[in-house]
């Protein structure tokens, strides 16, 4: 049975919340984290369940996520976009943080629980994946990857735009952007029928690049997304839209 202390609210304050990160810290988390290329000068080993968990028991705040987010720890910055409140962020926040971006989970992290849920976020997109900046741009196609995924509002025609930004950029040989590009392909590419047939058009444009990051993520891309399974559900998808 819980006692009175378990039961109580938990406290929202911010040395509070940086003190329950610290806590539930792990050591040997952290050695795995950087062997999947995650920045660990600021992290305690926080795992994304326990933050999530953390998220719920503090509940929006938008205060809170700012102060967070300045702490520079890493997860106090992922639980910063688990709480911060969508309608309140602004282009000005989004270009803050975006230029603290230094680990592929954070920009993952605030562009899946935050910044995709934004009135910014067809024109971020299109925007920061012509940037220079290795973590900016990776958000930039990260964006477009979970406004396929999660917006349903979001036409057809605002993600045939994103296709040539995709090929432009193809050929960016770094790990963290390739593997954006590609995630946003593909996901553009599993939203329906009249995109999977134009993402693979994409894909055969980009495989005939002279860059070994090109040919990686038009062939990977097109394994996915001509592959019967995908095939068969975007079939199954357009006879249900079509009452066929």
């Amino acid at each position: 049975m819980q006692n009175a202390a378990s039961r109580r609210a938990f406290p929202i304050t911010l040395e509070d919340v940086v003190a329950e990160i610290k806590r539930r810290g792990d050591r040997k988390a952290i050695t795995g984290m950087a062997r999947f290329g995650i920045q660990t000068s600021k992290a305690f080993g926080v795992s994304v369940p326990q933050l999530r968990e953390l998220s719920r028991k503090i509940g929006k705040n938008h205060e809170l996520a700012q102060r967070l987010w300045r702490t520079g720890i890493h997860e106090a910055r992922i639980l910063a976009g688990m709480i911060e409140e969508p309608a309140r962020v602004t282009e000005d926040q989004m270009e803050e943080w975006g230029s603290d971006f230094d680990s592929w989970d954070v920009v993952d992290g605030s562009c899946g629980n935050l910044f995709d849920k934004t009135p910014f976020a067809v024109g971020k997109a299109r925007e920061w994946s012509m940037r220079r900046e290795e973590y900016v741009k990776r958000a930039g196609f990260v964006l477009m990857a979970e406004l396929a995924v999660h917006d349903k509002k979001v036409s057809d025609r605002t993600f045939l735009e994103f296709l040539p930004l995709i090929i432009k950029e193809s050929s960016d040989h770094r790990n963290f952007v390739k593997k954006a590009i590609n995630w946003a392909l593909r996901q553009i590419g599993k939203r329906n029928m009249a995109l999977n047939k134009a993402s693979i058009g994409a894909a055969n444009t980009i495989q005939k690049q002279d860059s070994r990051s090109a040919k990686w993520i038009a062939a990977d891309a097109l394994r996915e997304l001509a592959s019967p399974q995908v095939q068969k559900r975007l079939r199954s998808t357009s006879k249900e839209a079509s009452g066929k």
